[in-house]
């Protein structure tokens, strides 16, 4: 049976103090994706701009970094980083299918690194309002 993980994506809206990463992002948005993540799959993980891939219990001093802004480049560097670190997390196993809870800059050069694993998107192409709705 194929293990489900996660990938939620990180926001801007921050806890203005140091918190576990699972409480350290703010917005309506990462809450939902975080209680979808944690009824619907078997574990989860928070992309961060700054830090990778973050365990949600992992403690974050509040920063202001994003994907958004950077090149095609600085995203793909970001990515093959990102990838080292699940494989060292060991999520990088034959039965384990991805859920991607998180925008386009965050998805787009991890997925093509996970090409060989199983990915879905319930949220691609929906807007911010359809996708809280989702998540709901």
């Amino acid at each position: 049976m194929a293990r489900s993980v996660a990938l939620v994506s990180c926001v801007k809206s921050k806890q203005r103090h140091a918190a576990p990463a699972k409480d350290l992002y703010a917005s309506a948005l990462f809450k939902k994706a975080r209680t979808w993540a944690e009824s619907h799959c078997d574990d989860w993980f928070i992309l961060s701009a700054k830090h990778g891939l973050v365990g949600p219990d992992r403690v974050l001093e509040p920063y202001e970094l994003t994907l958004t802004n950077m090149s095609v480049g600085e995203r793909r560097r970001w990515a093959d980083s990102v990838y080292a670190q699940m494989r060292d997390a060991g999520l990088l196993r034959r039965d384990t299918r991805f859920v991607w809870l998180a925008g386009s800059k965050y998805k787009s050069e991890l997925s093509r690194l996970l090409v060989g694993y199983e990915q879905s998107d319930p949220l691609e192409g929906l807007g911010i309002g359809r996708r809280l709705q989702w998540l709901s």
